[in-house]
């Protein structure tokens, strides 16, 4: 309101243009003027100015008129206390120490059988293991009973059992993409805790009836530090504790059969321990080495047989033959050797090969005894081809029987004498005549009583009844000897 004669304040940016003036001095019609340039001033005074662009954004700030509802969901309420009171306990220390031993239950389940090694004697599998123990440290209030579920950082942290492999040669957690071990918790303390694991272990192998064998191999199971006084392992649910996936193949083994013992372990130095047995028993694939140690064993030892059909006198081939097949069956020995640990025993397909190639090898010696035989026979022909005057004109042997000089006998073993077309008439009835006289000196022997020697001085005289028996006796063996063996090994 403004006193007459009195001062007129001016706020604002106006100060510059109304400065203390004095109204009364001033006429109406410019008293009026001023006032609305004042009251103009003061409305644009109150309106928001607007900045030049600078190149940075800024926000503008909230009137106080208008105020904005803070988000509550980021406010920071402090540090939220954990369900698991990890930090208040011990748990260097096993559940209830100091008191009766901690039953902790175990379950297996086989993932795969990924090799069998039998130049190492060892195995491989994949499982998961799981335990199952109550620890009252880490019993929670929940009220709708449901358990908790942890990785393996917390594992770190608490008290967990100690099992180890016994007799395993390598082992390793899997950890991709992470550590595959989980912490299942529940309110009154249960716990279950699970890992997948991949473990190479020792088995003690028997290679006495290879390849027609059967391994029994065996994964065991055992608290390293604690006794069964501290640590009761046991199976969680018998038998029924040992799963195994239907897709468990082997490529050179039949899975029959998994099952589950435990017993007591004792060591001198440190005591009893529980220990638990996870048992697999395998049988071998005998179709595989049918095809490649059996079949080409026996193909052999018949390809053998085959000189006893060869001409005596057919020195090259029955020598290459016999030489090829004793090569052969090395080569198959050697192979089958190379692929199996060095035992100190004898093995079952140890016997077939060897008793395979000592036919080979006889088959060698049989024509090896042949051609000695036909050397000392030709040499005795020739002493007593000396002795005989030259018989020109020999009659035919069936004069000479009714002649009485040579009995019917004697004139029928030239039925298997070789007849030669090559020869002259004359050195052939000469050969003949040789024959009869070795056939007299027989026959005397055997009326004199002298019967030493009588079936040495037949084969002498007959080799080529070497090759003829020969080609009955060694099938007829070789059979025997395979309803023997596949009798007993199978």
């Amino acid at each position: 309101m403004v006193k007459p004669g009195g001062i007129f304040p001016v706020k604002g940016p106006c100060t510059a243009a109304c400065c203390i003036i004095d109204v009364c001095r001033m006429p109406y019609f410019m008293r009026f003027a001023l006032f609305l340039f004042c009251l103009m001033a003061l409305v644009e005074s109150r309106k928001p100015r607007r900045k030049r662009w600078t190149g940075n954004l800024e926000t503008s700030k909230p009137s106080h008129l208008y105020k904005k509802n803070p988000d509550v969901t980021k406010i920071q309420m402090g540090k939220p206390r954990p369900l698991l009171r990890v930090e208040d306990h011990d748990f260097s220390m096993r559940p209830a120490f100091g008191g009766p031993a901690i039953p902790v239950g175990v379950d297996v389940q086989v993932e795969s059988l990924d090799s069998i090694s039998e130049v190492d004697m060892d195995f491989t599998m994949t499982l998961y293991l799981r335990h199952y123990w109550r620890d009252e440290r880490l019993a929670f209030p929940s009220s709708s009973n449901k358990s908790m579920t942890f990785d393996g950082r917390l594992v770190k942290k608490i008290w967990v059992p100690d099992v180890f492999f016994v007799h395993s040669k390598r082992s390793f957690t899997h950890d991709t993409t992470t550590d595959n071990i989980m912490l299942r918790v529940f309110p009154d303390g249960h716990v279950l805790y699970s890992m997948r694991i991949t473990v190479t272990a020792m088995c003690n192998m028997d290679f006495s009836h290879f390849p027609l064998d059967s391994q029994t191999c065996s994964l065991e199971l055992e608290s390293y530090a604690y006794t069964d006084e501290d640590l009761m392992l046991y199976w969680k649910n018998g038998d029924e504790s040992l799963k195994t996936d239907e897709k468990i193949s082997l490529s050179q083994f039949l899975i029959q059969k998994f099952h589950t013992t435990s017993r007591l372990a004792f060591y001198s130095s440190t005591g009893w321990y529980n220990r638990l047995y996870i048992n697999f028993t395998l049988r071998r694939h005998i179709f595989f080495f049918l095809l490649q140690t059996y079949f080409p064993a026996t193909l052999m030892v018949m390809l053998s047989w085959v000189s006893f059909w060869i001409d005596y006198r057919a020195v090259p081939a029955r020598v290459s033959l016999g030489i090829m097949t004793v090569l052969t069956m090395s080569t198959i020995i050697t192979g089958v050797n190379a692929s199996m640990p060095r035992v100190s025993y004898i093995r079952a397909v140890d016997i077939y090969l060897w008793v395979s190639f000592v036919f080979v090898f006889l088959s060698v010696l049989e024509y090896a005894a042949v051609n000695y035989l036909t050397t000392v026979q030709e040499q005795k022909e020739r002493k007593f081809r000396e002795k005989l005057p030259c018989l020109c004109g020999m009659l035919h042997s069936r004069t000479m029987m009714l002649d009485g000089s040579y009995s019917e006998s004697e004139a029928n073993s030239l039925a298997g004498y070789p007849r030669s077309h090559i020869l002259p008439e004359e050195e052939r009835q000469d050969k003949i005549m040789v024959h009869l006289a070795l056939n007299s000196e027989l026959t005397s022997s055997r009326k004199k009583g002298l019967l030493k020697g009588q079936m040495g001085l037949y084969i002498f005289q007959n080799t080529h009844a070497i090759d003829k028996y020969s080609r009955l006796i060694f099938p007829a063996f070789y059979i025997v000897f395979n309803l023997i063996y596949w009798s007993v090994f199978s």
